[in-house]
């Protein structure tokens, strides 16, 4: 079914999903897309490490444009920063992950396409992550939640 004109909406979603010192706000989900497209803004705090384990994903690509500040992502092993103006490719199947090793802030715009993830996969996260309280997550059950949402953990 095609989403009537009425249906569609200047950034639909207000919920800012807190994922420890992450926060990701989805500007577009995928069923406001008909699938094909999700974007979201992720900010991450200076001089933050990803708690969530490197990851890859087969069903597909993630492309990061910078905003603000200088994202260190490894993809496959190669560290590659990207500031404002800049954008990376993160190809179905590459192992990676991201570091803000800066002394500043970091805004980033993430666009999933097609949209094979949205806002459930950080909210589950998010409760394992933020269940911490700012100590390790269960990789357990962060494996078990990436896993759910078509995410492959790295070894």
């Amino acid at each position: 079914m095609t989403p009537q004109a009425t249906d569609v909406h200047v950034n639909p979603a207000d919920e800012i999903i807190r994922l420890g010192p992450l926060a990701i706000r989805f500007l577009i989900a995928g069923d406001q897309a008909s699938g094909s497209v999700a974007i979201f803004e992720l900010t991450v705090p200076a001089a933050q490490r990803l708690t969530a384990p490197a990851h890859s994903h087969d069903h597909y690509e993630e492309t990061a444009y910078g905003l603000e500040g200088v994202l260190t992502w490894t993809v496959d092993g190669k560290r590659i920063d990207v500031g404002p103006g800049q954008a990376l490719c993160i190809p179905r199947g590459a192992v990676h992950r991201f570091d803000n090793g800066g002394d500043r802030d970091v805004k980033a715009l993430c666009v999933i396409s097609p949209a094979a993830i949205g806002p459930e996969f950080f909210r589950e996260a998010a409760a394992v992550i933020n269940t911490a309280a700012g100590g390790p997550p269960d990789h357990v059950k962060m494996a078990e939640v990436m896993r759910r949402h078509g995410l492959t953990p790295a070894p």
